[in-house]
């Protein structure tokens, strides 16, 4: 895996500049954050074994309210006032209803909480055209902000026609509670073959995100101004975890970071992604930060079948914590609410974006990021280095910082996750996401030093657990049959 963090950056490490100006100092870059979700047990752990960081400490360094401006200068946030709650929810009652799927509901999550600053609702047409057309945004001064795909709600005909002429629709989640609703709506035509071509850079069929989610939508999209009545839940337990770009902001607060690295991913962390988190942290400190913060931010929206299932990810990461491979007094760990759409250096551009917005001023990424392979045939959908040359030129991230890594593979003489070596290529091993999870489903264990034992007894036990249920499945219907 190649890593990037972005900056304007010549051909040595060392010589990395960042791209915010000389004269700003660490304490002009740094985000404002809460301590009122401590429950979160990673946060815990921290707290446990240093539990002076529970507060702000007084030092020469001023702690300000940002590390780096949200999309538009203002982080969106669309949560009703508690003291408006009854009166919106009592008006919602009378207006026509939207009924949203769990994708939908992932996305009122995103939008609400300000995940993509600075829009306010699901996209009216000329907000779809800008993005599907130019993958950005262009604000009332005249400023662009990136925004790679659009963010919308598709309408079938027949709830168009119960909409009609109204201004204003409750939304409905899939339980059928109104947890919100959209003012000033408007409802264009939803040119579906569009905006999957535009969004993926191809009509192939076996899209997960198009077959899940766009193919059976409607015809229609309707845009509006979300209000949203409270913080969405999923009772899931793992809601302790899903921090907001607020809340984000305020723990970043808390440990006095001078630099954040974000580092997204929807596989277990094994000990090849440990190196490459560690490593950055170290040239983040040869660079002259003083405590720069990981910022681990698993995808916890939609993803596709064969991926591992959020909650064992979540233990997964536990363990990797827990074992010390990752120190959690420098690393936070929560969920990023969003689907995933697999639409590659398209959909990159919007995992960094949202990470600004989330006060992260580093953004680590990978070969083929966000990438699968092709539908149909045997290949790569996307080049495998576009992702981070996209991220690198991308309009609207510019302050977004980057830095290039070398690959991280299986040293077969060191027997440890290492810096690929094109001298001893023979000597290396690279052990795809697919490998690591055919291992775990066999029972095959992976080389030594490839994840930490604890973490891969819970892939283990996951994947047994299916094989079980799978057994389970065959002797019911042979018994039916």
């Amino acid at each position: 895996m190649s890593l990037l963090i972005r900056s304007s950056y010549v051909s040595h490490l060392t010589l990395f500049q960042p791209r915010y100006s000389k004269s700003s100092s660490f304490s002009d870059q740094i985000p404002f954050v809460s301590s009122s979700f401590n429950h979160n047990p990673f946060l815990n752990l921290v707290y446990k074994r240093n539990p002076i960081m529970q507060s702000v400490s007084s030092s020469k360094m001023t702690v300000k309210s940002s590390l780096i401006d949200p999309d538009g200068g203002e982080l969106v946030e669309l949560i009703v006032p508690e003291s408006e709650i009854a009166a919106k929810k009592a008006e919602s009652e009378t207006m026509p209803k939207v009924k949203l799927t769990k994708i939908d509901l992932e996305w009122v999550h995103v939008i609400s909480e300000g995940w993509a600053s600075p829009l306010k609702g699901f996209m009216r047409e000329d907000e779809y055209l800008q993005s599907l057309h130019f993958n950005s945004l262009r604000l009332k001064d005249g400023t662009f902000v990136n925004m790679s795909f659009p963010i919308v709600l598709a309408i079938d005909d027949q709830t168009k026609e119960l909409i009609g002429s109204s201004q204003n629709v409750a939304l409905v989640n899939p339980q059928g509670d109104i947890i919100g609703s959209l003012r000033s709506v408007e409802i264009y035509k939803h040119n579906k073959e569009e905006r999957i071509a535009r969004t993926w850079g191809t009509t192939s069929p076996g899209l997960p995100y198009v077959e899940e989610y766009i193919t059976p939508s409607g015809n229609w999209l309707i845009g509006g101004d979300l209000q949203v009545f409270s913080p969405i839940k999923y009772n899931d337990g793992l809601d302790h975890y899903r921090l907001s770009p607020k809340q984000l902001r305020k723990e970043f607060d808390n440990r006095q970071a001078d630099a954040v690295f974000a580092f997204q991913l929807r596989n277990p962390v094994h000990n090849g992604h440990a190196l490459l988190m560690n490593d950055t942290r170290k040239r983040l400190l040869d660079m002259g930060y003083k405590n720069p913060i990981l910022l681990l931010h698993p995808l916890g929206g939609f993803t596709k079948a064969d991926d591992v299932p959020l909650d064992v990810r979540m233990e997964q990461h536990s363990k990797v914590l827990e074992d010390g491979v990752l120190d959690p007094e420098t690393t936070i760990v929560s969920i990023f609410p969003s689907p995933m759409h697999y639409a590659g250096p398209t959909e990159v551009q919007w995992h960094a974006k949202a990470r600004i917005n989330a006060g992260a001023n580093f953004y680590i990424v990978g070969r083929d990021p966000a990438g699968m392979g092709h539908p149909t045939e045997k290949r790569d959908l996307y080049d495998p280095d576009h992702g981070k040359k996209v991220l690198s030129m991308a309009p609207g991230l510019e302050k977004l910082n980057i830095l290039p890594f070398r690959v991280a593979a299986y040293d077969t003489i060191e027997k440890k996750m290492a810096f690929f070596d094109p001298s001893r290529a023979k000597e290396f091993l690279f052990i795809s996401g697919t490998k690591m999870r055919t291992y775990a489903r066999t029972g095959e264990n992976p080389p030594d030093g490839f994840m930490c034992p604890s973490g891969w007894n819970v892939l283990v036990k996951y994947y047994a657990s299916l094989q079980e249920t799978e057994e389970s499945s065959k002797q019911q219907a042979v018994v039916s049959a």
